[in-house]
């Protein structure tokens, strides 16, 4: 993992965040977390990709992904010394984050939310996140009213040896969301292994709901 300088830390399509190794919990679950397959990585060749315009700048407020019944309120993220991403406390199961030194959701960009996949009582926000399709909505309400409205590209897991800091953090011409927590396999001494990430674009947008 690459340290993120203070340059870098402004525009977070640059940054390497060091998930891998920072977000790790103690599970108490009896199941592991589902993984994603192969053909969810893969997008359908010619597949529509077109995106939304993209939106000003707003600070995210909540996340909800339906498919797998995810409804969380976001909390600002920071790096530590290191230069990785410091995780949302772990006590609260339901709560992710959003890297709030860089992109927006819903701005041109990639835009980053992260969040535990289990924390010592079981399972957290993020524990089915594995389990995500492509094509499948992630909905994303902001301070300004609007909520930013995301398709799923692909679903994938990479080791944290092998995790794609480019391909993952890469400047985007377009809006885009990566939503990232802990996945693979799980090591009792050191946690969990890699990590599973999402990769979406905006495809809409609507005034919030309020839920």
């Amino acid at each position: 993992m690459r340290r993120i300088g203070d340059t870098a830390i402004a525009v977070v399509s640059t940054a390497s965040l060091g998930v891998a190794v920072w977000l790790l919990a103690g599970p108490a679950v009896t199941h592991a977390p589902p993984q994603p397959t192969a053909a969810e990585g893969r997008p359908d060749p010619g597949e529509e990709r077109l995106s939304a315009p993209a939106l000003t700048a707003s600070p995210p407020t909540r996340v909800r992904i339906p498919a797998i019944r995810v409804a969380a309120p976001l909390t600002g993220l920071t790096l530590n010394s290191s230069g990785g991403l410091n995780a949302p406390p772990p006590a609260d199961k339901n709560l992710a984050g959003w890297y709030r030194a860089g992109t927006t959701p819903g701005e041109t960009g990639t835009a980053i939310i992260a969040g535990h996949v289990d924390n010592t009582k079981g399972p957290a926000v993020f524990y089915d996140l594995g389990a995500l399709k492509r094509g499948a909505v992630i909905e994303v309400d902001r301070e300004d009213g609007r909520t930013a409205l995301f398709t799923v590209d692909a679903v994938e897991v990479y080791s944290a040896r092998d995790f794609p800091d480019d391909k993952v953090y890469s400047p985007a011409p377009r809006p885009e969301l990566r939503v990232i927590t802990c996945g693979g396999g799980y090591s009792k001494t050191t946690g969990y292994q890699g990590n599973v990430v999402v990769f979406a674009h905006l495809t809409g947008s609507r005034p919030a709901t309020g839920h």
